[in-house]
C-alpha cells in the first residue's frame, strides 16, 4: 500500500471502478435520479429486450443455449456487463467490470465453438461473477481492508482456474465488507451494498456484492464465501439461492483472508444462483474436475446426484425435523409465518413426516465460536484495519471489540476450546440421531430426521449496521453441517404484524424485537434454510428439489418484477 491517506486510497478505487463502468459499450444507461425503494424492475426499463431476455434466463438455461450455439458468448457477456453495470448504479454491489477480459474470453470460446462445432466445457459461455477477495491474477485482492489495496493476485485462485477450465467467463468482481467479519456488506473502500428489493435494508454479507448482483439480475451465478453465513446471509436477504457445502469439498487456495492457518472454523467457497439448478451446476462442474488431485486437503467425493436419497420402502417415511427458534433469538413474524405456511404444505405430502427439532445450547455455540474465529483475540484483524487509519466499521467494532467472549487464547486454551468444539459436536450428533427416533409397530427402528428446516435469519433483511445476530447461519458452520438457502414470500406488511405483548428472551432478542416495524420491510423476500448431516450436501439439495415441488415453493417469487 501507498502512504496516501485512507480517504485517498478509498477515492482511487472507487475512480477506477467507475473508469471499468465507462469501457462497456453500448454505454451503461444512467439510472433515474429519483429512485424507488424497490429497484429490481429499473433494469428492464433500461435495457434492450434481448439483453433483457438474455440476463433474466435461468443458468442452466443459458448454457444450453449456448452449449448448442443458438447465441453467442459475446453478446451474452456483453449483456450481463451492462446490467451488472447498472446493478452498480443501483445498489453498489461492484468492486470492477472486467470488460477487455470478459469479452476476449468470450470471443475465444466462439472461435472454438465455430472451429468445432462443441462447447469447450459444461459451463461454455457462461458469465460468473466473483466476490473479490477470491484471488484473480494480475488483481488486486484486499478483502475490503484499505491497508491491503495494491496486494496484487500473482495467480487465479483453484476455484476459478476449474470454472475457467470448464468455459465459463468472468466479468464482474463484487463487495464485501471491512475484514469480511460481518453479515452485511460495507466498507470504507467501497461504502454500503443495499438491497435491491428495499433500498433502506442491507444486501448481507460478507458475499454482499454477490447477494445484491443476482436480485438485480446482474448475474445468474456466482462464486462466493462462508465462515458465518456469508453465503447464505446475503442470498436470505436478497431472495437468491445459496449453498454452504461441507467443509474441505470444494478448493480454497488463493482466497485473501485474515488469521491465514487458523483451522478450528474452516470456512468454504460455495456458489449462490438464481435457480436451484444453478446451485446443482456449479458443484457438479468443480467436483468433476477432481479438485483434490491438486488439494490434497479436499475430501475425494463427487458430486453424487446419481443417487437416490428419496427411495423408500414404502412404509418409512421422510422426516423433516423443524426449528422453530433456536432459544437465543426468535424468529420475527414473517419468518415465522413462512416457516408455519411451508410445514403446513408439508403435511399435506404423502411420505412426508414433520417433527419438531429442540435445539441445544446454541448460545454455547456461539460461545464456543467466537474463541475460534479469532483465537487471537482479533489482534490479528485489528492490525489490518489500523494499519492504514481507516475508521472501524461498527459492526466489525461490533463482533470484534465488543464480543464479551472474545479472548486471546493461549495453546491450551485453545486445545481446550478445540475440545468444547469437539464435544458440542458429539452432542449435537446424539441429538439428531435421537431425534424423531421410535420403534415401529414390528420392533423395528424408526429412521431420525433426514434434514432440519429452520429460519436462515432472525428476520428479513435488517436496516443497515444492525444484523448482530448470526446464530442461524453460524451454528451450521460449527457443526460443519451443509445448508441451503431458498426464497418462500416477502414480507407482508398486513399479516406479518408485531407482537405487542411479546417478552424477550434476553438483551439480543430484545434488540430484534424492537427494531422490528412491519412498514420498514415492506418488499423484503424471506427465506429458510435446510440443513444436512455432514458430506449430505446432495441429498440436502435433492430433497429440498423434491420439496419444492410437492408445495410449489417460493409462494412469492422474489424475481417477478412489476414494471
Amino acid at each position: 500500500m501507498t502512504s496516501s491517506t485512507w480517504q485517498d486510497i478509498s477515492k482511487t478505487k472507487q475512480e477506477h471502478r467507475d473508469q471499468t463502468l465507462s469501457r462497456v459499450q453500448p454505454a451503461i444507461p444512467h439510472v433515474p435520479a429519483q429512485l424507488p425503494a424497490n429497484v429490481t424492475p429499473i433494469p428492464r426499463t433500461l435495457l434492450s429486450p434481448p439483453e433483457v431476455d438474455i440476463t433474466e434466463t435461468a443458468p442452466e438455461v443459458l448454457v444450453e443455449a449456448l452449449a448448442k450455439g443458438r447465441i453467442l458468448c459475446r453478446t451474452v457477456t456483453n449483456a450481463f456487463l451492462r446490467r451488472a453495470g447498472l446493478a452498480q448504479k443501483l445498489v453498489n454491489c461492484v468492486t470492477e467490470l472486467l470488460p477487455e477480459r470478459a469479452l476476449a474470453r468470450a470471443a475465444e470460446l466462439d472461435a472454438y465453438y465455430a472451429e468445432h462445432k462443441t462447447p469447450i466445457g459444461p459451463l461454455h459461455g457462461l458469465p460468473i461473477s466473483v466476490k473479490e477477495h477470491v484471488g484473480m491474477k494480475g488483481l488486486d485482492r484486499n478483502a475490503a481492508f484499505i491497508s491491503w489495496v495494491e496486494k496484487i493476485a500473482d495467480d487465479d485462485a483453484e476455484i476459478l482456474k476449474i470454472l475457467w477450465k470448464a468455459g465459463c467467463v468472468f466479468y464482474v468482481r463484487t463487495t464485501e465488507p471491512q475484514s469480511l467479519m460481518m453479515i452485511e456488506t460495507s466498507s470504507n473502500l467501497y461504502g454500503d451494498t443495499v438491497n435491491p428489493h428495499n433500498t433502506s435494508l442491507t444486501a448481507g454479507g460478507s458475499s454482499g456484492g454477490e447477494g445484491a448482483l443476482l436480485a438485480l439480475r446482474g448475474s445468474c451465478l456466482s462464486v462466493s464465501t462462508d465462515i458465518g453465513g456469508s453465503i447464505r446471509v446475503p442470498a436470505a436477504n436478497c431472495g437468491n439461492y445459496g449453498l454452504r457445502p461441507t467443509a474441505h469439498r470444494l478448493p480454497l487456495l488463493g482466497l485473501a483472508a485474515p488469521n491465514v492457518g487458523s483451522e478450528q472454523i474452516w470456512p468454504v467457497v460455495g456458489p449462490q444462483s438464481t435457480s436451484l439448478d444453478g446451485i446443482k451446476l456449479f458443484m457438479k462442474t468443480v467436483l468433476a474436475d477432481k479438485p483434490w488431485i491438486n488439494d490434497s486437503g479436499l475430501v475425494p467425493l463427487l458430486w453424487r446426484d446419481d443417487e437416490n436419497y428419496l427411495q423408500r420402502d414404502g412404509v418409512t417415511k421422510l422426516k423433516i425435523g423443524v426449528l422453530w427458534s433456536d432459544e437465543v433469538v426468535r424468529p420475527l413474524p414473517p419468518v415465522t409465518r413462512a416457516l408455519k405456511e411451508v410445514v403446513e404444505r408439508l403435511r399435506g405430502v404423502p411420505g412426508i413426516e414433520v417433527v419438531d427439532w429442540k435445539p441445544w445450547k446454541h448460545d454455547y455455540a456461539w460461545e464456543i465460536l467466537s474463541k475460534l474465529y479469532l483465537p487471537d483475540g482479533g489482534r490479528d484483524y485489528s492490525k489490518h484495519i489500523e494499519a492504514s487509519g481507516e475508521p472501524w466499521m461498527p459492526l466489525v467494532n461490533f463482533i470484534i471489540k465488543e464480543n464479551p467472549h472474545l479472548q486471546d487464547l493461549s495453546v491450551h486454551d485453545l486445545w481446550r476450546w478445540t475440545v468444547e468444539r469437539e464435544i458440542y459436536r458429539g452432542t449435537y450428533n446424539h441429538l439428531w440421531n435421537e431425534t424423531g427416533a421410535g420403534s415401529k409397530a414390528d420392533g423395528d427402528s424408526e429412521t431420525t430426521v433426514d434434514v432440519i428446516l429452520c429460519p436462515a435469519c432472525p428476520g428479513p433483511a435488517p436496516m443497515l449496521n444492525t444484523s448482530r445476530y448470526w446464530g442461524y447461519t453460524s451454528q451450521w458452520n460449527l457443526l460443519d453441517y451443509p445448508a441451503l438457502i431458498f426464497p418462500v414470500t416477502k414480507v407482508d406488511v398486513k399479516l406479518d404484524l408485531k407482537e405487542e405483548q411479546y417478552t424477550p428472551l434476553n438483551d439480543m432478542d430484545k434488540y430484534y424485537y424492537e427494531q422490528y416495524r412491519p412498514e420498514q420491510f415492506e418488499n423484503a423476500p424471506v427465506s429458510l434454510q435446510l440443513v444436512g448431516r455432514r458430506y449430505e450436501d446432495e441429498k440436502v439439495v435433492q430433497l429440498f428439489e423434491y420439496l419444492k415441488a410437492k408445495t410449489n415453493l417460493p409462494f412469492v417469487d422474489p424475481y417477478a418484477y412489476n414494471v
